[in-house]
């Protein structure tokens, strides 16, 4: 069965989908945020995230498998040294993706992705009762 086998494939081979991912990733966490297509970040968003918990943990080993995705000394050192400790007490959720509208040249959605401060708490999550939805007349 297929089931759980979707993934980004963005229309390249694997080899280009993976060098395209790298090099999108070095450039977030070096940069701190990034602009380019929506379908690119939606992408990358698990790709990072993924090695920002490896960051975390912080082994050899970890080392060495974010290296081998990454393939950039100096984006390792960053994440390893400065971006780990920063979202240490954060359990996920290390990027935020906002939509720009669309590019002139060939209308492609725009997006710029962005490494959340580890302080941030988000909006305020409000959540409705069940009498609350009835009264109003929407669905909770």
């Amino acid at each position: 069965m297929r089931h759980l086998k979707h993934r980004h494939i963005l229309g390249v081979k694997k080899a280009h989908r993976m060098a395209l991912m790298a090099n999108l990733g070095c450039a977030l966490i070096v940069e701190g945020r990034i602009e380019t297509t929506l379908a690119k970040a939606k992408a990358l968003r698990p790709f990072v995230e993924k090695l920002i918990t490896r960051g975390k943990r912080g082994t050899l080993a970890d080392r060495r498998i974010v290296f081998s995705r990454l393939r950039n000394k100096k984006a390792v050192q960053i994440l390893f040294n400065e971006k780990a400790s920063e979202f240490k007490d954060r359990p996920g959720g290390y990027t935020r993706i906002y939509k720009l509208g669309r590019r002139v040249g060939d209308a492609a959605e725009m997006a710029l992705i962005e490494l959340i401060p580890a302080s941030d708490e988000g909006y305020p999550k409000k959540r409705r009762t069940g009498q609350e939805a009835i009264k109003t007349g929407k669905n909770p």
